[in-house]
């Protein structure tokens, strides 16, 4: 028999802790986006950890930024970037306030609001496609910059919380280097995923861009 998901919502004790504990420990969980539309709820199933000023992967790394500052806030808030001028990609924010340790949101299943993230994914070939990549699940939960500072933690309404789901027993636990990641931030290898789960992106090393002629 599989276990229903608990739905507790996650305290924020949770997310104050070292991001190399909370980034294996997240995964199973549900996050659920609250819309307008409806709300949607994701598996997690793939995430990357990222240690602020310890870290030169990190967007934390040089210090605070009017784009990062976020990360140096109270644990379980909601940091949104964007990326190569096209794609917003969401992060919950770990550890102590000041540390700037967060995990990026990489790969998940959608197992409620199907429907919804469809209409903003209409270029997934198959439903395990919808989230499976950090861009693709932050399209298909409508996330974006607005939402950058959402407290995820906070009670009452809020559009994203984390529940307590299903968390993956660490023998199904698998991890490797960071996705696209270049120098000396690209060694660690603080990727986690659930194992065999066909959600999860592919990996992929960093490539430089190339520049348009």
């Amino acid at each position: 028999m599989i276990a229903t998901p608990d739905r507790t919502p996650l305290p924020r004790e949770f997310f104050d802790r070292p991001v190399l504990e909370v980034a294996p420990d997240i995964l199973g969980r549900i996050l659920v986006r609250t819309t307008s539309d409806g709300p949607i709820h994701l598996r997690l199933t793939e995430v990357e950890a990222y240690d602020g000023q310890n870290d030169p992967g990190s967007h934390a790394y040089r210090g605070r930024t009017a784009r990062n500052g976020v990360m140096f806030g109270p644990p379980g808030h909601v940091y949104v970037y964007f990326t190569y001028g096209m794609w917003f990609c969401m992060n919950l924010v770990c550890g102590p306030e000041g540390e700037s340790s967060a995990v990026l949101l990489r790969a998940g299943e959608i197992v409620e609001g199907t429907e919804l993230a469809r209409k903003r994914r209409l270029s997934a070939r198959n439903d395990k496609e919808l989230a499976k990549g950090p861009a693709r699940l932050a399209t298909a939960l409508g996330v974006d910059r607005a939402l950058d500072g959402t407290d995820a933690c906070a009670a009452g309404d809020t559009p994203l919380r984390v529940l307590a789901g299903t968390p993956v027993t660490p023998d199904q636990v698998s991890n490797g280097p960071r996705t696209g990641v270049a120098g000396d931030g690209g060694v660690h290898p603080w990727r986690f995923w659930n194992a065999n789960d066909p959600t999860v992106s592919p990996y992929r090393a960093h490539a430089p861009r190339r520049r348009r002629s």
